[in-house]
């Protein structure tokens, strides 16, 4: 047990500069929480509870619906009752749960946005093949390794990290965050640093993929109005959310990697969160104004409500 952390708890200075707004920002939070909760858990049921939507790709966005609350629920309670607090800090063993959470959440993210782009490359460019490619077998097993695989890779990513014999115990942000605890190690981080480059190298893979898959599904709708409407009306809603996702991201890397000193902790901070606020509310309000089938279903029911 030498080589492991002594450290029982983190200080999260990241709400020294919440401590002159702390009943606003909460409200603000309780909000935001609230509306991520209502709009994610209303698509989600829509699609569960209608048979005419079990189809692939919704079975995909209720996969990413389901994600969205799972990443959620690792920072906003925690979030929302630090900013009420006058001691800011989290356990050792909670920093590093807080950890696979966020970080399992955005992996998970981008496998889903994968498999949502391969289905919709079948879809458009192969669409004689498309029940029998995208068989709801199959699709069971590729919505289950788009869990396992990231739930799988985070695991190894806390494990490599609770290994470590950490000599400080100050994290400059408003969670635990992977590589603010890395950089409190004593020894060599070489293993986490390459690990941790084999799995930005994964994760680039994926996007990468999604990118030339929809690149092929350009090509393929351009050449009829039948491909062009099918375009706009399914795989406009998952570039938009790629984008969303992968910009909330980059703030977040830019803060981490290239943050000055001379930046305000308010702006380092709203960076710092990006990820985990804007793609939760947006990305089920592009898809429930944009698919045909979820907004109609939506109104339908908002209608026999009424009646």
């Amino acid at each position: 047990m030498s080589n492991t952390s002594s450290i029982v708890v983190f200080s999260l200075s990241g709400f020294n500069a919440t401590v002159n707004y702390k009943v606003t920002l909460f409200t603000l939070t309780v909000l935001s929480y609230c509306v991520i909760l209502v709009v994610n858990v209303s698509l989600m049921l829509t699609i569960i509870l209608d048979k005419n939507l079990h189809e692939p790709m919704y079975i995909c966005l209720c996969n990413l619906f389901i994600n969205e609350l799972y990443g959620t629920a690792g920072f906003f309670p925690k979030f929302a009752f630090d900013l009420l607090s006058d001691v800011h800090v989290i356990s050792y063993v909670g920093c590093l749960l807080q950890i696979f959470v966020i970080y399992s959440y955005v992996y998970v993210d981008y496998s889903v946005l994968a498999l949502m782009a391969y289905d919709r490359y079948v879809a458009v460019c192969r669409p004689l093949e498309y029940h029998s490619v995208m068989s709801v077998r199959r699709t069971a097993v590729l919505v289950a390794l788009s869990w396992l695989v990231p739930l799988c890779c985070d695991l190894i990513v806390v494990t490599l990290t609770s290994t470590l014999k950490l000599c400080g115990s100050h994290i400059e942000k408003l969670y635990c965050e992977n590589w603010a605890v890395v950089k409190l190690a004593c020894g060599s981080t070489r293993v986490n640093d390459i690990y941790g480059l084999f799995l930005i190298c994964f994760y680039l893979g994926h996007f990468l993929y999604i990118l030339g898959s929809y690149v092929q599904v350009v090509k393929s709708a351009s050449k009829s109005r039948e491909g062009r409407r099918k375009f706009t009306q399914t795989c406009v809603p998952h570039l938009l959310c790629l984008l969303n996702v992968t910009a909330a991201l980059l703030f977040d890397v830019m803060y981490l990697r290239y943050g000055s000193a001379s930046v305000p902790q308010s702006v380092k901070n709203f960076m710092g969160i990006q990820f985990l606020l804007i793609p939760p509310i947006l990305n089920p309000i592009v898809y429930g104004l944009i698919l045909n089938k979820i907004r109609g279903r939506i109104i339908s029911l908002c209608n026999t409500h009424s009646n």
